[in-house]
């Protein structure tokens, strides 16, 4: 086969994608993928085996980051830029490496290519298909998934001004595992645990950077119509982009909208003061294809979630920055001091229309940890008189398949005196529908981008301890969680790693689960798929 991947929900019959990727990814891009990763396992292998400190390395702990990051679905299209990266890190490898005897490392640590076409070779054969026990390369590949999107929170944490080289040490021994031969399965379980238990360290992590920057989110009222000024449209992830992009379009008359996962943001206090955040536009990453056509303006990718654009014309107006990549777009990066000049985008806007209303009025958001807490007598009074009779966790990631009509018709299906509490662009299935509220208290309750997933951990932490349980599984609380990609495989394991038990994922289990590591992890904490509507809801609510 002319390519193998299986990193995220969508993959070809869920087993793989074999020559292109559904995503868009082509042959050649899909191998660079590979050899980054490969080149980042050997980088982890000579840290690991000459015992080097994170504390002495920053650049290579931050060069690791973005790798990793460029490599997660739907980030970087660009095979010059990807190749570039592989190059640059080489370099940093044979660096650490020194004089130190090529024979005491991996191959993946001493490997030499010269062009494209001695990377494409060497990629062939460092795929994932080179493991060739069926379960270890399961987990491997699941504590890989899971390393990619700790990475991505953790890079988002860095631009916020925030690293742990607990984090940075984790990822390094990780990665060199998953080179070792000599580990069992028992050992790569106890790894993939530890991968879950660091995901929840990189989530608070990021919370921590996201609210001491921009203050607590907070329930919020958010713009889905459009105004009369030229616009950017901004999506991804990375809130200090939007910052600095909100700065330098400050009186210019061009306003800045957000989309997908960049909803959040409006949710911030720090952002409530520039009067040029005009909104939201559209909805999930998937439908990207045509709203961009709507919109008119310029469009900056912060981070993944790039869908491969139809028209020329539509690439032209596209830019991308950080992890993110599409060839033929712009891509901005940052200057020695960390700033970005985002001025190419902003002239472009101001030479386009302004952005065609595709719906009007508003919606809701803002229920992180802090914000929920403060409610929480009033959360607990209504569990306890009966009128929330259970919450429903239905955080994660939305996707283009049919079969994801299932989590609209589930939350339209819950009765009135239950409450959804999600994170991620899954919310974008039922956070337009006016399912109303309980007592005052809304029934979509939005906690904000797929890393706040940490915030409704928190949420049931706390109630835990209001009601004094002794197991967080006695909660009336139902997990109905929805994954695309990788950053989906931390929070699944990080809620794993918590003690989170019974969760139902979907709609459909990860490819890259092999039976037998599929039956360890339902034995062990009930992991498990969705069915029907109907047949679900009998399950978790009853007759």
């Amino acid at each position: 086969m002319s390519m193998f991947c299986y990193q995220c929900q969508e993959t070809v019959r869920n087993s793989g994608c074999t020559v292109k990727g559904v995503c868009g990814k082509e042959e050649q891009t899909a191998k660079l993928q590979d050899l980054l990763i490969y080149t980042l396992k050997g980088i982890a292998n000579i840290v690991s085996l000459k015992e080097l400190s994170p504390t002495y390395i920053p650049e290579v702990n931050h060069a690791v980051l973005g790798g990793l990051f460029t490599t997660i679905t739907n980030a970087n299209f660009d095979d010059e830029a990807i190749s570039s990266k592989i190059k640059t890190l080489i370099s940093i490898r044979d660096s650490l490496r020194g004089d130190t005897p090529a024979e005491e490392f991996h191959d993946a640590a001493i490997f030499e290519v010269s062009s494209l076409e001695s990377m494409l070779q060497k990629a062939s054969s460092v795929g994932v298909l080179s493991t060739e026990n069926e379960d270890v390369r399961s987990l491997r590949e699941l504590v890989t998934y899971g390393i990619k999107g700790l990475a991505a929170y953790s890079h988002h944490a860095l631009h916020a001004g925030k690293e742990d080289e607990n984090i940075y040490s984790f990822i390094y021994r990780a990665l060199n595992s998953t080179l070792d031969d000599s580990l069992s399965v028992d050992d790569l379980v106890g790894l993939t645990m530890e991968t879950g238990q660091t995901g929840v360290t990189a989530m608070a992590l990021l919370d921590s950077a996201n609210t001491a920057m921009y203050g607590d989110p907070e329930i919020t009222e958010v713009n889905i119509g459009v105004r009369n000024n030229p616009g950017i449209l901004i999506s991804g992830h990375d809130l200090t982009d939007l910052e600095q992009l909100l700065e330098q379009t400050k009186g210019t008359g061009v306003d800045v909208y957000t989309h997908s996962e960049m909803l959040p943001a409006h949710y911030y206090p720090a952002f409530k003061k520039y009067d040029n955040l005009a909104g939201n536009y559209g909805g999930s990453w998937w439908n990207q294809v045509a709203e961009f056509e709507s919109f008119k303006g310029p469009i900056l990718f912060t981070t993944n979630c790039i869908v491969p654009p139809r028209s020329e014309e539509v690439r032209g107006r596209i830019f991308t920055t950080g992890a993110a990549g599409y060839p033929g777009c712009g891509h901005i990066v940052s200057g020695i001091d960390g700033k970005k000049d985002f001025s190419a985008v902003i002239e472009m806007a101001k030479s386009l229309d302004s952005p065609e209303g595709i719906e009007t009025g508003s919606i809701v958001g803002g229920f992180a940890h802090s914000q929920v807490v403060a409610l929480a007598d009033k959360v607990v009074e209504a569990v306890k008189s009966g009128a929330i009779k259970k919450f429903f966790v239905m955080a994660g990631c939305d996707g283009r398949l049919k079969s994801r009509e299932y989590y609209t018709e589930f939350a339209k299906a819950l009765p009135d005196d239950t409450v959804i509490l999600t994170a991620g662009c899954a919310k974008y299935r039922y956070n337009k529908l006016g399912l109303g509220d309980i007592g005052g208290i809304p029934r979509v309750l939005d906690a904000g981008q797929c890393n706040d997933s940490y915030s409704l951990a928190v949420i049931a932490m706390k109630l835990q301890e209001i009601f004094g349980l002794e197991d967080i599984n006695d909660l009336p609380i139902v997990y109905n969680i929805a994954w695309y990609e990788q950053k989906a495989v931390i929070v699944l394991l990080a809620l794993l790693s918590l003690g989170i038990k019974n969760i139902h994922l979907g709609p459909t289990l990860p490819g890259f689960l092999s039976p037998n590591v599929a039956k360890v992890i339902v034995e062990n904490f009930g992991l498990s798929g969705i069915g029907t509507v109907e047949d679900d809801l009998k399950l978790f609510i009853g007759n």
